[in-house]
């Protein structure tokens, strides 16, 4: 009888074993995805939108607490965004930062169909005036303070227009640029007829809809805005890339609803040659960038 009981035992025993892993598997699973989507996220640069600071190849890590982690905006490896909700954060972006974020789509669109995350320098927060004079960016009328290797190439001189730039029409380029206000919470914007193409996109994407009918006035939602005086309804940033003419940014697509906002880039654990094939695996070992692991990012 004791024979017995001791083999019923053992068998509980073993069978008991795969719960364990599983469980150990699960409790594992449960704290990356909590880590992942609170705390910090790994991301991999693919352009070189943010050289010098961002090399392609280098690996980030990218804080999600410090300006408030939300729950996850879309459904894992698809484009199907879902509602979110964002927690409190431990401070507000601040011009310099450099900030992950949901991309909200080139100029012309309401949206991006794709869900990516992009990472610029953050050269102005909501309420803050941009210029840009022959490359030198002023915020507020002062001089902007650039990372120490930020890159040029060609200056664009004042009077030549981009098609391109935003807002539509504006004349402007990417070397010469604005003056332009960042739009806060709360901001009046005056619209009318000379205008509304600088606009238009912008009241789509905060929601609205709008219009400039026949006689020539402006409607919201199918109100008519009076004095043609438009209320924002969400705080903005402006995002530039390090790699000034090489940088597809608010300067093309306008500017970046702080909703948006992922994460601050934090530090640098990982670089390599990202245009070396896994298949040439020494040569992909050789081209580890010793120097810029552990680099905070600045």
């Amino acid at each position: 009888m004791a024979k017995e009981n001791k083999s019923k035992e053992k068998l509980k025993i073993k069978k008991s074993k795969p719960k364990e892993y599983f469980d150990a598997f699960l409790y594992a699973a449960v704290a990356a995805f909590i880590i992942k989507v609170f705390l910090f996220e790994a991301y991999r640069i693919p352009t070189g939108s943010m050289e010098e600071t961002l090399k392609v190849g280098d690996f980030l890590l990218v804080t999600k607490f410090t300006y408030g982690a939300t729950t996850p905006r879309n459904v894992p490896f698809t484009d199907i965004r879902l509602p979110y909700i964002k927690l409190p954060g431990f401070k507000n972006p601040e011009s310099g930062d450099v900030i992950v974020f949901d991309f909200p789509g080139e100029r012309d669109v309401k949206e991006s169909q794709e869900v990516l995350n992009y990472i610029k320098r953050c050269i102005g927060v909501p309420g803050d005036t941009i210029h840009i004079v022959d490359r030198v960016i002023y915020n507020n009328g002062k001089v902007f303070q650039n990372a120490p290797d930020v890159k040029y190439a060609t200056l664009q001189p004042a009077g030549m227009k981009s098609p391109r730039i935003f807002p539509k029409n504006s004349g402007w380029n990417e070397d010469n640029y604005g003056p332009i206000r960042i739009p806060a919470e709360g901001d009046i914007i005056k619209i009318d007829t000379s205008n509304f193409e600088w606009w238009k996109m912008f009241v789509i994407r905060e929601g609205s809809t709008i219009e400039l009918k026949n006689d020539k006035k402006v409607y919201v939602d199918g109100q008519e805005l009076i004095n043609g005086d438009y209320k924002v309804k969400r705080d903005y940033l402006f995002m530039m890339g390090d790699n000034r003419n090489n940088s597809l940014d608010s300067r093309y697509w306008g500017f970046m609803p702080m909703d948006n906002v992922v994460g601050e880039a934090l530090m640098i654990y990982w670089s390599w040659d990202a245009n070396i094939s896994f298949t040439d695996f020494f040569d992909l070992i050789g081209s580890i960038r010793w120097e810029r692991l552990g680099k905070i990012v600045r």
